[in-house]
């Protein structure tokens, strides 16, 4: 039977767009350079976080109205409001303090400034106000089609930092962190169902990461072996997303990094692909497919089937597309382990993981999203 269209859509993408020139603008008026996440902010501001939050509404408004002219049917609010995909929603969860290593401590991260690390300086809690749940309620009065929400993956809240990061005052056992972590993504969930959300995203880099060699060595060093680490991924994540309701769809995003257009990690889902798809409790999967770094597609044959693979074949990175007759190769190919039907297509990350934005045009973001939509509607007549 052909599969029912839920979210994900077989025209779908990952989240983030470009900003316009005026947001970036507002958001160095009110005092956030480059780079910076909401809790980052610089005392010479000048504009407050009203004026800022006016000009976000009347961005992601106009946003709203490019998703929708391109035909997309799940709709995001870009990330407007964040300087980073991750990093300004896991530094607002209370008992997490986010600090920025020192440059070259971290050799995994090669390229540009060091990522904040998320230390647990408290007990972890939900905040009063919820992750996303204003952003939520916001988009869901701009369209009529299905709102998309995206959080980064609790994982990055242990294995950034590991057990160092984690207060053995407050947190002896990490069971108890653990809990407490995926508890409030659990509340989290489940208040965005209440208001009526069917669209969940949760964003792991950090399952591609262990793909790599360089990454396998980092999880050694912290003392477990990468295919224990992946099984940790996986119980967290699942317990993260345990008891959602059946009108709720949950899907991972998985890649090798983005942020304005680089990358950290290589190597194919050969590593991981057995627990990955076993031992994940989620809905779909978006998976990078748009280089070799992501290899080839036979770890696809561990797939459930009950699933749906996501392919991100069309990269964010560059204005570089591969044909539609490529992409239409490439999903053929993919279709010899998976059922075309459990299959579907969408950008290979975002457009602009962080405020910056990768280094393509919004002419090239609009390109892609059109090619997107006309190779879903050749292969399964709808998007």
């Amino acid at each position: 039977m052909p599969r029912k269209i839920t979210p994900p859509f077989h025209a779908d993408h990952v989240g983030s767009f470009l900003r316009p020139e005026k947001l970036k603008q507002a958001r160095e008026d009110a005092g956030f350079a480059l780079g910076a996440n909401r809790h980052e902010r610089q005392p010479d501001a000048k504009i407050g976080l009203e004026d800022l939050k006016t000009i976000e509404d009347s961005c992601i408004r106009e946003l709203v109205k490019f998703q929708e002219s391109v035909g997309l049917q799940s709709i995001t609010d870009g990330e407007y409001r964040r300087g980073s995909w991750a990093y300004d929603l896991l530094g607002s969860i209370d008992g997490i303090e986010l600090k920025r290593p020192q440059a070259g401590k971290d050799a995994t991260f090669t390229s540009g400034a060091q990522p904040p690390v998320a230390h647990a300086v408290g007990k972890v809690s939900r905040p009063a106000g919820g992750l996303v749940m204003d952003d939520f309620r916001f988009l869901k009065t701009c369209t009529d089609r299905t709102v998309k929400v995206t959080m980064p993956s609790p994982t990055m809240m242990i294995l950034r930092g590991g057990r160092d990061a984690i207060d053995a005052t407050v947190y002896p056992d990490l069971e108890e962190y653990f809990d407490d972590i995926t508890g409030v993504y659990r509340q989290e969930i489940a208040a965005l169902a209440a208001e009526g959300s069917t669209y969940v995203q949760i964003d792991n880099t950090d399952a591609a990461y262990i793909c790599d060699p360089k990454f396998q060595e980092k999880s050694r060093a912290q003392g477990m072996e990468p295919e224990e680490q992946m099984r940790l991924q996986g119980r967290l994540i699942s317990a993260a997303t345990r008891d959602r309701p059946d009108n709720l769809a949950v899907s991972m995003h998985v890649c090798r990094g983005n942020s304005a257009g680089a990358w950290v990690a290589s190597g194919g889902y050969e590593a991981i692909g057995e627990i990955l798809f076993s031992e994940f409790d989620v809905d779909a999967f978006f998976l990078e497919f748009d280089s070799e770094r992501a290899g080839d597609f036979s770890p696809l044959r561990h797939a459930t089937g009950d699933q749906l693979i996501v392919l991100g074949l069309v990269t964010t990175k560059t204005p570089e597309n591969y044909s539609k007759d490529d992409l239409l190769a490439r999903i053929d190919e993919a279709s010899k382990f998976v059922s075309v039907d459990s299959l579907a297509l969408s950008p290979q990350c975002g457009f602009a993981s962080v405020a910056r934005g990768n280094p393509i045009s919004i002419d090239d973001q609009r390109r892609k999203l059109d090619l997107i939509q006309e190779v879903a509607h050749e292969v399964w007549g709808e998007t």
